[in-house]
């Protein structure tokens, strides 16, 4: 039997849970499990999980991630910790007496909360959405947390109930499942991270507490708040699943996360994630830099008790890796995710044609929550093929449009963009992110960097990771290798199509027709 020390990392995203495990040595990815995450859309717009499958989920993959190490003839007692990473923003509500939720969770990409945003916005002073930006660092839109606590609460008399008869506990996924994870209502610790908490708009970004002004804004009350605690420290003892007793010493919001596995500890470092949605984050340093192109200001993470916050400028896209499901979904030209690649490669270009995937509106730098999807630029000769190449296009322009914030925002100019998530095993996406930003892009040879991420903060709280010594990362690189003034062409179309996706989902009577 092995005598390595190997540290566990859940990862629960939007359309899958995951328990992976890691030499806490050499970084390197020994096992893991992954089952695929329902999910359920009652009406237009919403996006719905049962919190008990988020937790079953999670438990099923520890014990069959657990059943391969040991077929592999390596000893579980190796395993010295576990971290979480989570889908941020998205919500839960369950009764601390029973344990059993009160609603489904609701996701980060749900926009039921509309008429929501807009109460909230005609309340502030400015009747702005960036009112609350120097607080939170976060514009007031459907994406964060409170909005959408704040919709349960108007809507849902269980909740409302059990909010004043003191049985409701709050939190994003991280802290339901370590809930869970430490007793549920036999003494289960009620905690989140800063990286979650500041993905709320609830906690102050600057002394990483709830805060008085932006609770009452919301009118959310601080009691069914989970404590702040850092992102690598113990939280509690495992009380489920058979690694029954271990410490969980590491919590991330799934971004940062990311961050942390490509190892951007330094201001001015960057990556992106290409999941369902597409993120970039940037570290900033121990200093908030507020954003006036669009962009969020969050913690990336904060290594201990006590230790200082290390803070990033952050560029959110809803869709991405979720257009090529709806390819594959909604219009069956395609049966497997990854054959949009081979898909497009059979044309070589799209030939004037334009995708705009705002399903759920439009994220950085715009925030505009009533732009929907479009498909322009088609003539007879369209097929297909341009179609499925204009959805890979998308990502690579989101993705330029989140860049250009950033480096105006910060003021430092990226050389190369270090990447990560399911879709970066697309060999085509990654030349076309290339030639249409016009830098270098820099693969992992291990794509797991998320998980990595959460148990690199576990192993650091516990002694067995040495995070300033982590092995470096073997890489793939893609240059770019078309003229600027092609890549300023179609980035130019890119903006005229993204335009006219805008002020789509308008009421009925607002509407004005001209007729010539």
């Amino acid at each position: 039997m092995s005598t390595e020390s190997y540290v566990g990392a859940v990862d629960n995203g939007t359309s899958s849970s995951r328990f992976l495990i890691f030499s806490s040595t050499t970084g390197e990815l020994i096992t893991y499990h992954q089952t695929e995450m329902k999910q359920y859309c009652p009406k237009e717009g919403w996006a719905e999980q049962d919190p008990m499958d988020i937790l079953n989920s999670v438990i099923v993959c520890i014990d069959k991630a657990v059943e391969n190490l040991k077929a592999f003839d390596k000893d579980p007692a190796c395993i010295k910790a576990i971290g979480i990473t989570n889908q941020r923003e998205t919500i839960v509500a369950w009764d601390r007496k029973t344990g059993k939720p009160l609603y489904n969770a609701i996701l980060w990409l749900d926009v039921r909360t509309s008429s929501t945003v807009s109460k909230l916005i005609a309340k502030t002073p400015q009747k702005s959405k960036d009112s609350l930006r120097k607080y939170c660092g976060l514009p007031i839109t459907t994406y964060f947390s409170a909005v959408k606590l704040r919709w349960l609460l108007d809507t849902s008399e269980e909740v409302r109930k059990a909010v004043k008869d003191g049985r409701c506990l709050f939190g994003t996924v991280d802290s339901w499942l370590l809930w869970n994870f430490t007793g549920g209502i036999n003494g289960g610790k009620h905690i989140t991270d800063v990286t979650n908490a500041s993905r709320t708009m609830l906690m102050n970004i600057h002394n990483l507490q709830w805060d008085d002004y932006l609770c009452q804004f919301f009118d959310i009350p601080k009691e069914v708040l989970p404590e702040i605690r850092s992102s690598s420290e113990i939280y509690g003892n495992m009380e489920v699943s058979v690694l029954k007793g271990l410490p969980i010493a590491g919590i991330l919001g799934d971004q940062q996360a990311a961050l942390v596995g490509q190892l951007c500890f330094k201001p001015g470092q960057a990556k992106n994630t290409y999941g369902t949605g597409c993120f970039m984050l940037m570290n900033t340093g121990t200093e908030v830099v507020q954003s006036e192109q669009g962009l969020l200001t969050t913690v990336g993470y904060q290594f201990g008790k006590g230790k200082p916050a290390v803070y990033a400028l952050e560029g959110a896209i809803a869709i991405t890796g979720a257009s090529v499901k709806w390819l594959r979904d909604n219009l069956g030209i395609i049966k497997t995710a990854s054959e949009v690649e081979t898909l497009a490669q059979k044309v070589d270009s799209t030939h004037g044609c334009y995708f705009v995937p705002a399903f759920s509106g439009l994220f950085c730098p715009y925030w505009q929550d009533d732009a929907r999807g479009i498909i322009c630029g088609i003539t007879q000769f369209t097929t297909k093929e341009h179609i499925a190449r204009a959805a890979l296009e998308a990502v690579c322009f989101q993705t330029r449009e989140l860049l250009e914030a950033m480096v105006k925002d910060s003021k430092i100019p990226l050389e190369s963009l270090q990447v990560d998530g399911g879709m970066t095993m697309n060999n085509l996406l990654m030349q076309l992110q290339a030639d249409l930003m016009g830098i270098g892009v820099v693969r992992p040879s291990m794509p797991e960097t998320t998980a990595l991420g959460a148990a690199m903060a576990a192993g650091s709280a516990i002694g067995v990771w040495d995070i300033n010594n982590t092995a470096v990362i073997t890489t793939d690189l893609f240059n770019p290798s078309i003229p600027q003034s092609d890549r300023d062409e179609r980035f130019a179309r890119w903006k005229m199509a993204v335009e006219r996706s805008m002020h789509w989902d308008i009421k009925p009577d607002t509407v004005i027709i001209i007729f010539n």
